[in-house]
């Protein structure tokens, strides 16, 4: 009866060790990282690692990352990853529903593969708390951490990192290491069509190149380069 006892106390304290007291010291060091984040920059990331792991025996691999501030970025590429990757960022909560609920529709009704619908706030989660992999579990953790930047930063600052962060080229993240490596000037430099150019290359930075771009990525450009002055973008987005 004794032993039964104790069993049924150390279950209880392992559950209560794996259900409650977990999860609060997760909650509160995330909450406390993303807090932190809402004021420091981002040097480095999970997949800037696994990039570093994964092409170690590369001798022409190195990594180019450089951060810069909002107002030192070229507003031509906030604007060409809005119009290429969610046009909708600066109205939505950090998941565009609709867009979601497009791309499970076409891949029920027309047998069209599965694409993504991220929107930038979730790639920023993606790519500054969790390691490249695909799985549920993953999606879990980045609609958290999605959750936790929406409410924690503004949208300008979801932007300055994720134009810090972003993957654009082998082994170049952000918009100024982008911009020195592939056109050589800086970020506040840019133009439309370059700024185009990179966010034509972002769904696959390691096979499609900005600086010489295929027939695909040139068209991509053309139709970011036509669709930026249909969007409506806040005041700040321009500096102001």
């Amino acid at each position: 009866m004794q032993i039964t006892t104790m069993k049924q106390s150390i279950f209880r304290r392992l559950l209560r060790l794996l259900l409650i007291k977990i999860p609060l010291v997760f909650i509160a060091l995330s909450v406390l990282w993303v807090l932190i984040l809402k004021w420091v920059p981002v040097w480095v990331t999970p997949l800037m690692i696994s990039r570093s792991i994964e092409y170690r025996n590369d001798d022409s691999f190195s990594t180019h990352k450089k951060w810069r501030s909002y107002e030192m970025i070229s507003p031509e590429l906030a604007k060409a990853v809005i119009a290429s990757e969610d046009n909708l960022f600066a109205e939505h909560n950090g998941f565009d529903w609709k867009e979601m609920k497009k791309a499970v529709e076409e891949h029920k009704n027309k047998g069209k593969k599965l694409r993504g619908a991220s929107t930038i706030s979730q790639q920023t989660a993606k790519n500054v708390f969790l390691f490249p992999s695909r799985s549920f579990v993953r999606k879990g953790f980045e609609a958290y951490f999605t959750v936790l930047i929406e409410f924690l930063w503004s949208k300008e600052r979801i932007l300055e990192v994720y134009l810090n962060v972003a993957e654009m080229g082998k082994g170049i993240y952000g918009a100024e290491a982008a911009a020195q490596e592939i056109f050589g000037k800086s970020a506040s430099e840019l133009t439309r069509r370059e700024a185009s150019l990179i966010a034509a290359c972002l769904p696959n930075p390691i096979q499609r190149q900005a600086g010489k771009p295929s027939a695909y990525v040139s068209k991509r450009a053309g139709q970011i380069r036509a669709l930026i002055p249909k969007i409506s973008y806040p005041g700040w987005i321009n500096h102001e």
